[in-house]
């Protein structure tokens, strides 16, 4: 979800190409198509585009260096006009000096919905469009909605807010720090969570499968599938990795308990763990439930070549690691190409396929941390814009649930190899970046699933929860929560833990790990039930509780995109408990 972004990285931008050279009033917004193609000397695909780097010289020099050439100068901006290779796109936005990159192609003015606060058929952010980039439309024009799928979104909490109170989200445990405090147990105080509930199933009413491709109403890749809000992380973001893998612990025992049917989890998140997937528990976590029947999609993450490996858990090859796409202003695939923030992986391991996941127009949470410190990032008055590799893994989880109401009998290794055998290759990046291609739902749809015969994995999970943390941190008054103990400071003994969560039987009622986490009942209800609100967090003081990682994979919160939005999340100091007393643990 969120993520640390060093100024080093920028951000390749497929909209707004003249805004620089023009300005328009509301309420009309100029936006461009993308830039034209065509064909060098040496028989390359190239790109019309504009370049951007504070200085003509500078910008001409970049767009040299990729072995582009200049077609004209452009002083107002500090630019150039040019043609590069369109497989050079991604070393241009990483230039020295350049500040954007984006299609150079005559603008056209596109209607303002005053009720959205957008052009949902224009700006190609929004979920209208992302849906055809996807095409998922032509899912549900054949009558896929994702009905009778639940989805486990495992993240920041989801709000009540419209385009998520149609009835198609249900509270599963809340496994926060905030879930001693009624007010905000289960609710979205960072923001992030209600963003990805919007993708994978808003809707802001419930209609037809033909219905759901109407560009004025918010509608996610699957309207129809249930959402089970599964809280982990609270208003400053913090969560420690020991409660990622009770929740997905608690997704797999439960997935098929009386009224409910979870088939997908998503997971927008990701540490930089030290250790192999082989022996990490968070991985393992995640491929436990797997290997139980469940479709565990995860970002790939947001380190771009600052790093050269995924995050965990899409470090572990079982499970579909997703990554960015940038549709650069288009519907179709053929000229898209992976954003620079986006995590490369090795020829080891690298992300499995990719989907849209630049200027993503999805829900806001009024209120929240994010809203409150990026109120630049709104949309109109309902909605917000983000980046990241978050915003690609609820896309994809949505078209798994999609997928499944189809194929209710697929199993996970099917479900990842139909995505994968059917995704559209492009030109603009390397399967090293782009793996199997961008997401193509209705091709899957219309493709016989393979047989596939799973593998066996080698994976113990025995390994060290404090390398899963990484960098990944949790701290009460400046003392970090570090070694091999949960957030009550129980010691945590991975080869007792792992065998009993592969078996489904890590939690007993409300407790995990020996600790009471939560209530030990659920009940079939929709939004504000009291579900999964009993024990939980006794005996636990927050007080000063503070984040300091970057571990949720989304990457910029702004409201057009421009790389100067990207933020930093090293430190979170807004939120802080005072709850009873935990003196008597060790870790502080």
């Amino acid at each position: 979800m969120w993520s640390h972004i060093s100024n080093r990285t920028r951000l390749l931008t497929g909209l707004i190409a003249l805004a620089a050279l023009v300005t328009v009033a509301p309420p009309r917004e100029l936006v461009a198509p993308p830039g034209a193609t065509g064909v060098n000397g040496s028989g390359e695909v190239s790109t019309a585009v504009i370049v951007r780097a504070g200085a003509v010289d500078a910008a001409a020099q970049a767009v040299h260096l990729v072995g582009g050439t200049v077609t004209r100068r452009l002083d107002l901006i500090g630019g150039v006009a040019a043609q590069v290779p369109a497989s050079a796109l991604r070393r241009l936005s990483q230039g020295p000096g350049v500040t954007a990159v984006s299609p150079d192609v005559r603008g056209r003015l596109l209607a303002y919905d005053s009720t959205l606060g957008y052009d949902p058929t224009g700006d190609f952010g929004s979920l209208y469009n992302v849906t055809q980039v996807a095409n998922v439309q032509s899912a549900w024009k054949s009558g896929y909605t994702g009905k009778g799928v639940d989805v486990a979104l495992i993240d920041s909490g989801v709000s009540e807010t419209t385009g998520l109170t149609s009835g198609n989200v249900v509270n599963g445990p809340d496994l926060s720090l905030e879930s001693p405090d009624p007010a905000v147990a289960h609710r979205d105080t960072f923001g992030h969570g209600t963003h990805m509930a919007g993708i994978i199933a808003g809707r802001d009413a419930v209609g037809t499968p033909k219905s759901y491709a109407d560009p004025q109403k918010l509608v996610g890749v699957a309207p129809d599938a249930r959402l089970i809000n599964i809280k982990v992380a609270a208003a400053d973001g913090g969560v420690d990795v020991s409660q990622v893998i009770a929740a997905l612990g608690w997704a797999t025992q439960h997935a098929h308990d009386p009224g409910l049917n979870i088939r997908v989890v998503n997971l927008s998140f990701g540490t930089d763990s030290t250790q192999s997937y082989l022996i990490d528990p968070l991985a393992y976590a995640a491929e436990a439930a797997w290997r139980n029947g469940i479709v565990v999609v995860v970002a790939g993450g947001n380190d771009g070549t600052n790093r050269p490996t995924l995050s965990d858990p899409a470090i572990d090859p079982s499970i579909i690691a997703v990554g960015g796409e940038d549709p650069m202003g288009t519907v179709t695939t053929s000229d898209d190409t992976v954003p620079a923030f986006a995590s490369h992986g090795t020829t080891g391991r690298h992300v499995d396929l990719v989907a849209p996941a630049v200027h993503v127009i999805s829900l806001r949470d009024p209120g929240s941390e994010i809203d409150l410190t990026y109120p630049e990032g709104r949309v109109g008055t309902r909605f917000f814009r983000g980046s990241g590799t978050s915003q690609s893994t609820a896309v994809v989880s949505g078209a798994v649930a999609v997928l499944l109401q189809k194929y209710p009998k697929l199993t996970p290794d099917q479900v990842k190899k139909l995505l994968m055998t059917t995704a559209a290759g492009f030109p603009g990046a390397s399967s090293l970046y782009r793996g199997s291609g961008a997401l193509n739902l209705g091709k899957a749809l219309t493709t016989v699933p393979p047989l596939v015969q799973s593998a066996a994995s080698l994976a113990t999970g025995t390994g060290s929860l404090d390398a899963s943390r990484g960098s990944a941190r949790i701290s009460d008054s400046g003392v970090d929560l570090i070694g091999e103990q949960d957030i009550f400071g129980r010691p945590f003994v991975s080869a007792t833990w792992a065998p009993l969560a592969l078996a489904k039987t890590s939690w007993l009622g409300g407790m995990w790990n020996g600790n009471t986490w939560t209530g030990v009942g659920w009940t079939d209800t929709s939004w504000l039930g009291a579900t999964w609100a009993g024990v939980s967090w006794t005996g636990a003081d927050w007080a000063g509780v503070t984040w300091s990682s970057h571990s949720w994979t989304s990457h910029s919160w702004t409201s057009n995109g421009w790389d100067g939005g990207d933020w930093t999340s090293h430190s979170w100091t807004s939120h802080s408990w005072t709850a009873s007393t935990w003196a008597g643990y060790s870790w502080n």
